[in-house]
C-alpha cells in the first residue's frame, strides 16, 4: 500500500514511550509514513507531528479532573478537527481511556480504524465500557498476560503483545560507576524514593515519605545508615523536589531511575509503571498510593480488584506490600522498609516473586519478537486489509 497517514495519541509518559516504539517499527515498514497527533517527548523524538501536547492531559483522580475539563475538551476538539481535515488511514490510541475512548468513538464515525495500545483496566472497574470498545476498536493490544482472554470473552479483538518494558529496563552504568558518579558510599544500603512521575501525586506522597526517611535514618535504625536517592522524572524536574525536601537527607538526581532502582536494596515506590520497572530489575519494594479522600471513597465504590499494585495483580498474590491511602504513613512505610532490609528471607522471597512477574511479562513465548514489532505487524495487517495473525 502507499505510505500511510497515521494519527497517534498518548496521554501518559509510559504510553508515549510505548507508542513511540511502535512508530519506530512502523517506519521500518513505511519510511515516509505521516504521523501526527497527541505527543509527549518520545513521540516527538520519533518524528510524530504535535497537534496536542500530551502534558496537557496529565491529571490523576476521579474528582481532580473536574476543574480541567474545559481545557481537556479543547484538546479533544483540536485532535478530532485535525483528524477530520487530514483523514488518517488508521489511529493508534494509547492508554488514557477517559480521553481516548471518546476519541475512538468519533474516529470510528469518521471511518478511521482504531488500534488501542495498553488496554483500559475495565477488568477492575467500569465494565460498562466494553460494548463501546467492542463497537469502536479494530484491535486491542494488551501488555498484561491476563487481559487477552478477558477481552476476547467480551467479544473484542485483542492480542497480548508482551510488556514493552521487559526488553528495555536495564541500568546504563555499573554499580561502582553509579555510586562513584553520585558520591554514594558503597558500604551503605541504598533506598530509592519514587514518589510518582506527576507533580500532583508526588506532592501528596512526599510528607509521608519524608517521615519514613527520618525514621529510617534516625537513631532507632538498627542497621548502618542508608543512602536515599530520588530520581526526578522529566515531568516533575529537579527543582520541584529541591524546593520541597528542605534538609532531608535525600539525594535528588536527574532521571536515572533505572540505575537507581537496579542498585537499590529497596524501593519506596508509588503504585504505577515504576513498580513494573522495579519488578523487571528485581528490586524489593514497598508500594503506596494516595489520592484525595473524595476520590478514594468514589473509587472504593467502583473498583473491584484483589490488589492495587500491578505487580501483585500480575503475580496473582501479594508479592510487594501495599500501603494505600490511610495506610500510607511514615511509620508504616518505615516499618515495612526496615522489615525487608533486616530480613534476608523476606527479601529473598520477594525477589523470587518478582522474578515470576518478570517471566510472565516477558516476550520469550512469542518467538523473541518485541512487543513493538508485534504491534506493528497487527497494524500492518489492518492497514492492508488482512486478517490479523501474529506469532
Amino acid at each position: 500500500m502507499p505510505q500511510p497517514k497515521i494519527l497517534v495519541s498518548a496521554g501518559e509518559a509510559s504510553g508515549d514511550l510505548y507508542a513511540a516504539l511502535a512508530v519506530d517499527e512502523l517506519r521500518r515498514l513505511w519510511p515516509d509514513a505521516e504521523f501526527f497527533g497527541c505527543t509527549g517527548s518520545r513521540l516527538r523524538e520519533a518524528g510524530v507531528e504535535t497537534v496536542v501536547d500530551a502534558a496537557s492531559l496529565a491529571v490523576v483522580g476521579l474528582l481532580e479532573v473536574v476543574s480541567h475539563i474545559p481545557r481537556i475538551y479543547g484538546e479533544y476538539r483540536r485532535l478530532l478537527d485535525a483528524a477530520q481535515r487530514r483523514k488518517p488511514d488508521l489511529a493508534i490510541l494509547t492508554d488514557s481511556p477517559d480521553f481516548h475512548l471518546r476519541i475512538a468513538r468519533q474516529l470510528r464515525r469518521q471511518g478511521v480504524p482504531v488500534v488501542y495500545l495498553v488496554a483500559p483496566q475495565v477488568w477492575a472497574w467500569r465494565k460498562g465500557r466494553l460494548p463501546g470498545m467492542r463497537r469502536d476498536l479494530a484491535h486491542l493490544l494488551c501488555i498484561f498476560p491476563f487481559e487477552e482472554e478477558f477481552f476476547r470473552r467480551a467479544g473484542i479483538a485483542a492480542t497480548y503483545i508482551g510488556h514493552p518494558l521487559v526488553d528495555l529496563v536495564k541500568p546504563t552504568l555499573s554499580r561502582e560507576e553509579f555510586f562513584r558518579k553520585h558520591s554514594f558510599a558503597l558500604d551503605r544500603p541504598l533506598i530509592a524514593v519514587l514518589p510518582g512521575s506527576r507533580r500532583g501525586e508526588a506532592a501528596r506522597h512526599l510528607p509521608a515519605l519524608l517521615q519514613a526517611v527520618e525514621r529510617l535514618g534516625g537513631k532507632g535504625n538498627s542497621r548502618r545508615p542508608a543512602t536515599f536517592v530520588l530520581p526526578a522524572s522529566p515531568t516533575t524536574g529537579l527543582k520541584f523536589f529541591e524546593e520541597r525536601l528542605g534538609a532531608a537527607p535525600i539525594h535528588v538526581i536527574e532521571g536515572e531511575s533505572w540505575n537507581a532502582m537496579a542498585y537499590a536494596d529497596l524501593a519506596l515506590a508509588a503504585s504505577g509503571t515504576v513498580t513494573i520497572e522495579a519488578a523487571i530489575l528485581g528490586t524489593p519494594m514497598v508500594t503506596f498510593y494516595r489520592v484525595t479522600w473524595p476520590s478514594w471513597v468514589a473509587g472504593k465504590l467502583l473498583v473491584r480488584v484483589p490488589f492495587y499494585s500491578m505487580v501483585n495483580l500480575v503475580a496473582g498474590k501479594e508479592v510487594a506490600p501495599e500501603l494505600m491511602q490511610g495506610r500510607m504513613t511514615g511509620a508504616n512505610l518505615a516499618a515495612e522498609a526496615r522489615r525487608l532490609l533486616e530480613d534476608d528471607n523476606a527479601r529473598g522471597r520477594m525477589r523470587a516473586g518478582l522474578a515470576e512477574v518478570r517471566a510472565r511479562l516477558a516476550t520469550a513465548a512469542h518467538n523473541h519478537v518485541s512487543p513493538a514489532a508485534r504491534a506493528a505487524r497487527i497494524i500492518q495487517a489492518i492497514l492492508e486489509g488482512q486478517a490479523v495473525h501474529v506469532s
